[in-house]
């Protein structure tokens, strides 16, 4: 049997990587990637000749500029510039090339930045967005109307999913514009090698976040994809298409760092640092259409964290260069 040709879009991210960790266990699937240095996405010439000369049937679309607060505040152009190429570049090449399935990998922070919780899909642009990843947000949402318009027009087959917080295997963890679950799990484990007595934490603590391990993210993706596309139409709505993968679970940042000490082990003393920023208090993303698809995740919040310390430890060389 001619196996599936399956191109994965930014194989070296977290979650790129992960699903294809998760499609390499498919004997009847063969994974094609490119790295930056092979194949520039924000080349308009370069996309199109590989999707030429190069025979795919599906697209997993997890290629993306990402960063932190600081990283979005301080190269906004980047992030909207290089997000808006990626996607415009792939999702147009892939249907000029007759591929008719395709899966794009969005974020939570498209919708408002005062969205009713838990933000449902049918929040989006309803509102003003966050200020400090509006440039990000924009290229987001562009993404989600590529494949919509796409799909209305020429009849394609193509697919958003909105994750929550991600985290896990293959994370950022460098200390300066890494998001707050690898940031706090290095910190905690650098005061618990030091012996530092303190650490301190920006915030009051109360804020609530939601937070998914990425390999449930990569289940929920690899699901909705294979969906029939029957289902998938009933499920959404043409031009309200994108399905939310959460826990539909959130905890106050207190709660994820007492969670995370106890991983790490640390037992020193956390100080909340009330004069900084807490940011949105409540940040929570609506699962129903996702449940409503029977699909629900498995780990909980101290068994991914577990598991990304534990991958953490283990190539902590990597980090220190």
């Amino acid at each position: 049997m001619q196996k599936k040709r399956i191109y994965i879009a930014g194989h070296n991210g977290m979650v790129g990587s992960a699903i294809f960790r998760a499609l390499s266990a498919n004997d009847n699937v063969e994974l094609i990637h490119r790295t930056h240095s092979e194949l520039d996405l924000t080349s308009q010439a370069a996309v199109n000749n590989f999707f030429n000369t190069t025979k795919i049937d599906e697209v997993y679309l997890a290629a993306a500029k990402v960063g932190g607060i600081h990283a979005n505040n301080e190269c906004p152009a980047d992030f909207i510039y290089q997000n808006l190429m990626i996607e415009a570049n792939v999702i147009h090449a892939a249907h000029q090339a007759g591929i008719q399935k395709l899966l794009f990998l969005g974020s939570s922070c498209i919708y408002p930045k005062y969205a009713a919780q838990p933000m449902s899909e049918d929040a989006l642009l309803t509102g003003v967005l966050e200020s400090t990843n509006e440039p990000y947000a924009v290229a987001k949402i562009a993404g989600i109307k590529l494949c919509e318009s796409y799909n209305r027009q020429y009849g394609r087959d193509y697919r958003s999913v909105m994750p929550t917080n991600l985290y896990g295997v293959n994370d950022n963890f460098h200390p300066d514009n890494s998001h707050v679950i690898p940031a706090l799990l290095r910190r905690f484990h650098e005061a618990k090698e030091s012996n530092n007595p303190t650490v301190t934490v920006w915030g009051s603590g109360l804020p609530m976040r939601e937070f998914l391990y990425v390999d449930d993210m990569v289940s929920a993706s690899i699901y909705v994809m294979n969906l029939d596309h029957e289902v998938y139409a009933k499920n959404t709505q043409p031009m309200l298409s994108h399905i939310n993968v959460g826990t539909g679970v959130d905890c106050t940042i207190r709660q994820l760092v007492e969670t995370m000490a106890k991983v790490v082990g640390y037992h020193g003393e956390i100080i909340f640092d009330a004069s900084k920023p807490d940011g949105t208090p409540r940040k929570l993303m609506s699962v129903d259409r996702l449940s409503c698809l029977e699909w629900t995740y498995k780990h909980d919040l101290f068994t991914g964290l577990k598991l990304t310390y534990a991958w953490f430890t283990k190539n902590i060389n990597s980090f220190r260069r």
